[in-house]
């Protein structure tokens, strides 16, 4: 008799489960076609042609001697599922009004674009928000690459670095590749800006922070891992590549109008992009902090405010000497960062501005998707000569018309 309880229960269980699977499963590719065809029917953005050679082994030159744009996006957590299918169309719209409107040169997604979390996302398949945003950037015509987060591939997700990068390559105008051999990660890459006397202007970094460490495999400790050292030292050969490149230019060249007006172009300046902030981050926060939300010797604040909750800042968990080798070197002016999506604060340490982005997130965070502070961009504006400003910009301004419907949201104050 308990036999064929246990029979009855289990049968029922099945079906149910079966049921289940096979609902969620015409929901997600009902709802993934829905927004493939969303991706696509974005206008495409109009931009000053510029030319773009891979150099190979992880170099890029950007031609051109006018001004360019340069947008920073993080943190759009597609997850490409039956449960994210709304925001993940309301990620699309934010991504496709923010470029629309600025018409950067260049895109640089400074991570976590997938987000596989299954009880968020309802998929494992880390492949799709991938693709998702793949195609929304090829439809839009602009040229950008990406520096992996700790969510883009998950321990448990189906599709490892490897994969998604080869995905991604398959699209002209993405510029992220695998790394130059005998360097840890992926996309670690230098986008050397070069004007027409071949100089190089500025260079822009792509590093690759990795993911979690330390046994922490669901991130649940928040155990993140620092750059490796063949990072920094790939880093440090081609900053140095650089600064030999543009003497050994310099000295050919007819045009004083690099050499001698501008002695900085010797030793080109660099931004560096990567996803989890190093613990400098922190370290300079906390003395803005102790002193009173107030600038002292070693920092200088720039702009924003810290909206995490404390330790304030996640960064990896190990000792590096990346900051130390950027100051040795004298050639990275500012890095930027993403993880943190609360944080949008700019301090200068020590010379180097340590910045994050607004972040796209709708879906990671509880409640997120109905807070609006702290999504948006961040703007660079590189003149001819290198020299560079910065902006962070809301998505909730009247200059990013949406060709969908703009979401409701309140606009929290952050830090408070």
């Amino acid at each position: 008799m308990k036999r064929k309880i246990f029979r009855r229960i289990f049968s029922a269980f099945m079906a149910l489960l079966i049921a289940f699977i096979g609902i969620t499963t015409v929901i997600t590719v009902i709802g993934l076609n829905q927004n493939h065809k969303k991706a696509k029917s974005f206008s495409p953005v109009e931009t000053e042609e510029i030319k773009i050679e891979n150099v190979g082994n992880g170099v890029w030159n950007i031609h051109s001697d006018r001004e360019l744009k340069v947008m920073q996006l993080t943190d759009i957590h597609l997850g490409g599922g039956w449960m994210s299918i709304k925001k993940d169309a309301m990620a699309l719209n934010a991504v496709a009004a923010m470029i629309q409107a600025e018409k950067p040169d260049f895109v640089v997604a400074s991570g976590d674009i997938a987000y596989p979390v299954f009880f968020q996302a309802g998929t494992l398949n880390n492949m799709s928000g991938a693709k998702l945003f793949a195609e929304l950037m090829e439809t839009l015509g602009v040229y950008w690459t990406a520096c992996y987060g700790n969510h883009d591939t998950e321990a448990y997700s189906y599709y490892g670095r490897d994969d998604i990068t080869e995905l991604y390559e398959q699209y002209p105008h993405c510029l992220m590749r695998k790394s130059a051999e005998g360097i840890d990660g992926y996309g670690n890459q230098v986008f050397n800006i070069v004007n027409s006397d071949g100089v190089i202007t500025r260079s822009i970094f792509t590093v690759d922070s990795h993911s979690y460490v330390d046994g922490d495999i669901f991130g649940i400790f928040w155990k993140y891992d620092s750059v490796h050292k063949n990072q920094i030292e790939w880093y440090r050969k081609t900053v140095e590549a650089n600064k030999k490149h543009n003497e050994m230019k310099l000295l050919e060249s007819s045009n004083s109008d690099f050499s001698a007006n501008n002695p900085t172009v010797f030793n080109p300046k660099s931004t560096v992009f990567l996803h989890i902030p190093f613990a400098e981050y922190k370290t300079a926060w906390d003395e803005y902090v102790a002193n009173g939300y107030a600038d002292t010797e070693n920092v200088k604040y720039n702009y924003g405010a810290a909206g995490e909750k404390d330790p304030t800042v996640y960064h990896g968990i190990y000792e590096d000497d990346f900051f130390e080798t950027m100051l040795e070197l004298n050639s990275t002016d500012s890095v930027f960062c993403g993880h943190d999506h609360l944080n949008n604060f700019s301090l200068n340490y020590k010379g180097i501005d340590l910045a994050y982005s607004l972040s796209v997130d709708y879906l990671a965070y509880i409640g997120i998707s109905k807070l609006g502070t702290q999504r948006g961009c961040t703007v660079m504006n590189i003149a001819p000569d290198g020299t560079m400003e910065t902006s962070i910009e809301n998505y909730y301004q009247d200059k990013y018309v949406s060709q969908y419907e703009k979401e409701e949201v309140t606009m929290q104050e952050l830090g408070k």
